[in-house]
């Protein structure tokens, strides 16, 4: 940006820092369509450009106590003691905290209906995504002797969770029924204990299920819901509705 306009980066003031957030709010990623914003289709997510305005500031920090400067053109929130609502000084770009997307009833009954074909190995993963809401390592993860069905719930072991805590979840009736329907499947593949999902490939017959095949079945189905929403579908996909 400062070769751009012109600037001397050791010189550069506020309104040229202005100038590089609000490049930053148009630009795509760098991902390319890897990324897909839901709500604004462009521009970059207000977390990462705190991040990327981090270094700059840490520059100027740099530049002030080498004595090349006499102040930080990016500054940052502070406590101010006897300012209202709390005495913080908000930084220049502020945090925002998105709510999640909520699809509509159409988009849910799209996405019951192509969820309603898949096989019932992917049905019961979808219902217990959604029951226990279970990130994609933990569901993948787990194991048949974690399974209460007559208390209808289920242990997700420390080593999987994000926070390192192990912890025992419930799940519906529907989705219990589903899961007796797999557990008889599951016989037909493998009767040993151990990994829940098993892959039916032919080259990896019987094996755990991974991480990336359960994210190709999602892709799919959000490609067969709306190819030109899939991203957007896959990522709220785990928390439709459990009437497969």
């Amino acid at each position: 940006m400062c070769e751009r306009e012109n600037v001397d980066p050791l010189t550069a003031n506020r309104a040229h820092i202005a100038v590089y957030v609000r490049e930053l709010t148009s630009r795509p990623s760098c991902r390319g369509a890897n990324v897909v914003s839901i709500d604004s289709g462009s521009g970059l997510a207000n977390a990462t450009i705190q991040h990327r305005l981090v270094p700059v500031r840490l520059f100027y920090d740099f530049l002030m106590k080498d004595g090349q400067r006499d102040s930080n053109p990016v500054g940052r929130g502070r406590y101010t003691p006897g300012r209202r609502r709390g005495g913080h000084e908000r930084g220049l770009v502020p945090r925002l905290t998105k709510l999640p997307w909520i699809p509509t009833e159409h988009q849910r009954m799209d996405v019951l209906a192509v969820a309603a074909e898949e096989p019932v190995r992917n049905r019961v993963m979808l219902a217990l995504a959604y029951d226990a809401a279970l990130r994609r390592e933990e569901l993948c993860s787990l194991r048949s002797d974690g399974l209460d069905p007559a208390h209808r719930t289920l242990r997700v072991r420390a080593e999987t969770t994000k926070n390192r805590l192990e912890r025992v979840v419930p799940y519906s009736a529907p989705t219990g029924v589903l899961l007796s329907g797999y557990l008889a499947h599951r016989a037909t593949i493998s009767r040993a204990r151990g990994p829940l999902f098993l892959s039916e490939s032919r080259r990896n017959h019987a094996q755990p299920l991974s991480l990336w095949t359960w994210s190709k079945v999602v892709r799919r189905i959000a490609h067969g819901v709306a190819p030109d929403r899939a991203r957007a579908v896959g990522r709220v996909l785990p928390a439709y509705p459990r009437r497969w």
